[in-house]
């Protein structure tokens, strides 16, 4: 894959941009339009390494002070916000100059296709399309890196709630 350039955001730095990579299992054109969502039927997590990620569960439940500690780190020291936006839509201010929009995570059809675990692994190991199978979106990995496991799960379940009537 060919850089095409690079873009600074609070903790991170996003790649953008390259040219197709014919070892992808999927053509990206495929995800969606520029500006647009990748599609949501597609996994982002490796065919080879889906089933264990989908196995994943969060080690607590979704309760209002798990959702509100969730919900602080996503506008808070996690920085979610910046691409996904305050309230989970992908429209934060970092989204504009973004060739693909980040993940609407209140979109009912999206949290009824992706787990926990897949999101879990997507924190963990970005979906910049290391593997050659998955096209990368810029999403960095940030489990590890900037945030817990532990946190990363309260995140999750946070993003979960969004969209949802009993969210904090």
């Amino acid at each position: 894959m060919r850089l095409i350039g690079t873009i600074a955001f609070g903790i991170g730095l996003w790649l953008i941009g390259g040219d197709l990579n014919p070892a992808w299992a999927v053509n990206p054109a495929g995800y969606g339009q520029a500006g647009g969502e990748f599609d949501i039927r597609i996994p982002r997590v490796p065919a080879s390494e889906l089933a264990k990620a989908k196995a994943m569960k969060p080690p607590f439940e979704a309760t209002p002070d798990i959702l509100e500690e969730g919900k602080q780190i996503f506008l808070g020291r996690g920085t979610c916000f910046r691409c996904h936006g305050k309230e989970g839509k992908g429209d934060g201010s970092a989204a504009k100059i973004l060739p693909i929009k980040p993940r609407n995570f209140t979109n009912p059809r999206f949290k009824k296709l992706r787990t926990p675990g897949e999101l879990m692994w997507v924190l963990k190991n970005g979906s910049l399309g290391q593997t050659g199978k998955v096209p990368g979106t810029g999403m960095l990995p940030i489990v590890g890196q900037f945030l817990s496991e532990e946190d990363g799960w309260k995140v999750i379940l946070y993003e979960l709630s969004l969209g949802e009537s009993h969210q904090p």
